[in-house]
């Protein structure tokens, strides 16, 4: 099986897009596809105005379209909503061929907390973007019950994974800091919602994982926090174990591939219980979920190392990849499934 992959969001970029992208990418290719990623480092690149680590292609769509018309591709994705997905989008319109579509994002409400632009426009424009696609896949229940109420259609399941082998409570400890020790990880920007955990009265430390644009505005605010600066892979996974609570004040999250990263090194997590939290911890007893984030904190304490790692290890990365294959349409629009595949 051939596979094109279009995506905005890609190497240097680190968030939970990409890392749910190359664990799918890795799955599919261990089970025999080739995938062909369409990403920004292709193409010359803009940075985003307020947001300069992230930078936006100037896409040739006569490029892609010689692409598209040389890959006999079985099936196309268009995974983020950016210049490059709207090149692809574009083009297979054109050529006639089918796509889907994924919804990692509220960029409605990231946008909003930017520039005063009413969210009713940006979801006019996404429904376009995605109204276009045979399938928009979202990562979790609430989500597409959200989407479905306000017109988007044709709704598919799509949710993350955990690398349990890497992300696991055994690595030696690497934080000397008075306990108990309260951690979130998180790109460092104005919609992760971070001051509602740095402004909470709670005992111990807090530490901070991770960086982007307000890095330097909350070290300033807040001298009496660890931060890290960003981590990944072993060092990453180290901190979580580190730890004693995850702390995840994002109200905007549509997923939160960090909670599970935490649950899997046997880290209790307090959040907000908006959508996101919601659906990745429900009613199990890894977490606390509460308006009142620092009794959630709190709270947390009192849930055990085992009772996470046991219920992170029921979220693979191959459950997660074969919601994504019966997603996928025929890139030739024709009836009938894709080759099957392995599990």
């Amino acid at each position: 099986m051939r596979v094109m992959l279009a995506t905005d969001a890609w190497a240097p970029q680190v968030n939970g897009v990409v890392r749910c992208l190359e664990a799918t990418i890795s799955e599919l290719s261990g089970r025999g596809a080739e995938v062909d990623v369409v990403s920004p480092d292709q193409f010359r690149t803009l940075p985003m105005p307020s947001y300069p680590e992230i930078r936006l292609a100037m896409v040739s769509r006569r490029t892609l379209a010689e692409k598209l018309k040389a890959g006999r591709y079985d099936a196309v994705h268009v995974a983020t909503e950016g210049p490059v997905g709207w090149a692809v989008r574009g083009v297979c319109q054109k050529l006639g061929l089918s796509f889907t579509t994924s919804y990692h994002t509220r960029f409605p409400e990231y946008v909003r907390a930017r520039v005063p632009v009413p969210e009713r426009w940006s979801y006019a424009l996404l429904k376009r973007f995605h109204g276009a696609g045979a399938a928009m896949m979202v990562a979790t229940p609430t989500m597409m019950q959200e989407l479905a109420a306000i017109g988007f259609r044709r709704l598919a399941m799509w949710t993350f994974g955990v690398d349990t082998e890497l992300f696991n409570p055994h690595h030696a400890p690497v934080l000397d800091l008075p306990r108990p020790i309260f951690i979130t990880v998180a790109r460092l920007a104005v919609e992760k919602n971070l001051d509602a955990f740095l402004d909470l009265e709670l005992p111990g430390s807090k530490v901070v994982v991770g960086d982007g644009p307000i890095r330097a505005e909350l070290e300033a605010r807040y001298p009496g926090v660890h931060f890290t600066g960003f981590k990944a892979g072993a060092e990453l996974a180290a901190l979580y174990a580190s730890a004693d609570v995850f702390v995840f004040p994002s109200l905007t999250d549509t997923f939160g591939l960090v909670l599970l990263e935490a649950a899997a090194c046997g880290l209790p997590i307090a959040a907000y219980p908006v959508q996101g939290p919601k659906d990745v911890i429900g009613d199990h007893p890894v977490g606390v979920l509460s308006h009142d984030l620092r009794a959630a904190a709190l709270e947390a304490l009192a849930i055990t190392r085992e009772t996470c790692r046991t219920f992170a290890l029921r979220h693979s990365w191959a459950v997660a990849t074969d919601q994504f294959l019966a997603g996928l349409v025929r890139a030739d629009g024709k009836p009938g499934p894709l080759a099957p595949m392995p599990g």
